[in-house]
């Protein structure tokens, strides 16, 4: 079950809800289409959960937001960018166990 903690973003509003973000910001660059995507999904579910207040958590699907995606040069799915102040700080490619997401994402919070 998705988190409701998880914003979903579009081009239009990835500079307000990412970039100007205050706190660190994990954007998850999906597609439903995406088999591994549906793998890392609920890893994403529960660190949205458990990071509340620590970190935001937005998801944007690529095959309706070609813009972003293409300007942060993402060419495989899943791939997750940590944001922080405005700047890519970890990039995260394929799904991953929750550990080795965890421990990319620990040292910005």
């Amino acid at each position: 079950m998705a988190s409701d903690k998880i914003v979903t973003i579009t081009d239009e509003t990835f500079q307000s809800e990412v970039l100007e973000a205050e706190l660190p910001t994990l954007v998850d660059f999906w597609a439903v289409w995406c088999g591994p995507c549906r793998q890392v999904a609920p890893v994403v579910d529960a660190l949205a959960d458990e990071y509340d207040g620590k970190l935001k958590v937005a998801k944007m699907d690529i095959d309706h937001h070609k813009g972003t995606p293409q300007k942060y040069g993402i060419r495989s799915i899943p791939t997750l960018l940590l944001f922080k102040g405005g700047e890519v700080k970890e990039t995260i490619v394929g799904a991953q166990p929750r550990s080795r997401i965890e421990a990319k994402l620990t040292p910005h919070l």
